[in-house]
């Protein structure tokens, strides 16, 4: 694997005009977007691939975590990093506490829950993105590593995530993060998961996050039309994969109905937390990010919405081969710690 990612990385050094021509010949428009050069290239050679819908879920797991590897920058040097585990609702959950080196006192905190359609990923998976907002952004991270499918299914995924925020939250002191002060965040499918912790917090009553990081969030299991149709094809998020996705983590097709699965479909989104939403131009998520963030605002909840209009789903585990990547990253961190730092 060393040996690829080297020549991974070499070839992302050409210039882009080389790389569009090695990836059809000419940028890749949709919706009135292009894409990103280094991302077009990565998109292309994805798209040659096996699709892991082909695969059984451990070998998918395994897969993935291998070709992420090759993308993905290397962690800070600059945050201290310690392994644990917190209580769940059905047992243990691995953890990863980031905080940066030589911190002093408590810090703001963010529950992290990785991408990967509750089916896929890891620890490891936003391991580096993790450690960079640790950094950036001056505060604590939490990484949880929740429950997968088809092992665990709907409802499990969110019940560890509410269980992680809380236990979080209670144990804030020891954690070296300030009380209620605290909040969640995620992508894809950790980005469901952390828009799912805000509503439980209105319905259960249990203290509200500080804010709710969303990154190219799924918010309707269900949702059709729109960037689902246009970007349909697009590496590493097709359609066919978000399908694969859904079968795996729903019990029936009738759940992506279910507020706790569809974060769209809560009658009442007044009173949560403060958003900070991000999408990718080429993602078929794009769309349903949007426009949770548009109903936000409309029932007064502060948010801070931007799409990273030339890259695809997935960017934040790409740091280590498309600038455009860590530039976005970055910027999501430091938004992170601006919010986090004022709360209160």
């Amino acid at each position: 694997m060393n040996i690829q990612k080297t020549i991974i990385r070499l070839l992302m050094k050409l210039p882009d005009g080389a790389l569009v021509r090695l990836s059809g010949g000419k940028p890749l428009a949709i919706d009135g977007r292009i894409m990103d050069a280094r991302m077009q290239f990565l998109a292309a050679q994805g798209a040659r691939q096996p699709s892991i819908t082909t695969l059984d879920p451990l070998t998918a797991r395994a897969a993935t975590s291998q070709g992420l590897a090759m993308l993905d920058g290397e962690p800070s040097t600059n945050v201290e990093i310690s392994e644990l585990t917190i209580p769940g609702p059905a047992g243990p959950l691995d953890a990863r506490l980031y905080r940066p080196r030589g911190a002093s006192g408590p810090l703001p905190g963010l529950v992290f829950f990785h991408f990967g359609g509750c089916v896929i990923g890891d620890l490891d998976t936003c391991h580096t993105f993790c450690a960079m907002i640790a950094d950036v952004a001056g505060i604590a991270v939490l990484n949880v590593a929740y429950r997968l499918a088809p092992e665990h299914k709907f409802p499990a995924a969110g019940k560890d995530a509410v269980a992680a925020y809380r236990w979080a939250e209670a144990n804030a002191e020891d954690l070296g993060m300030i009380p209620g002060r605290v909040g969640v965040g995620g992508d894809s499918a950790g980005g469901y998961l952390s828009a799912h912790v805000a509503q439980e917090a209105k319905r259960e009553g249990f203290a509200a996050p500080a804010v709710q990081l969303l990154i190219y969030p799924v918010t309707d299991w269900a949702s059709k039309g729109g960037s689902m149709e246009s970007c349909a094809n697009v590496y590493p998020l097709p359609r066919d994969v978000m399908d694969w996705f859904g079968a795996l983590y729903m019990n029936t097709p009738a759940d992506a109905a279910d507020p706790r699965l569809s974060p769209m479909k809560s009658p009442d989104l007044a009173g949560l937390a403060p958003a900070i939403v991000v999408t990718a131009g080429f993602d078929v998520l794009r769309d349903q990010g949007l426009a949770y963030a548009d109903r936000l605002k409309a029932s007064g909840v502060s948010v801070l919405y931007r799409c990273e209009d030339s890259l695809a789903h997935a960017f934040t585990a790409m740091t280590g081969v498309l600038p455009a990547a860590r530039s976005a990253c970055e910027q999501i961190a430091r938004d992170v710690g601006a919010a986090l730092h004022k709360a209160g």
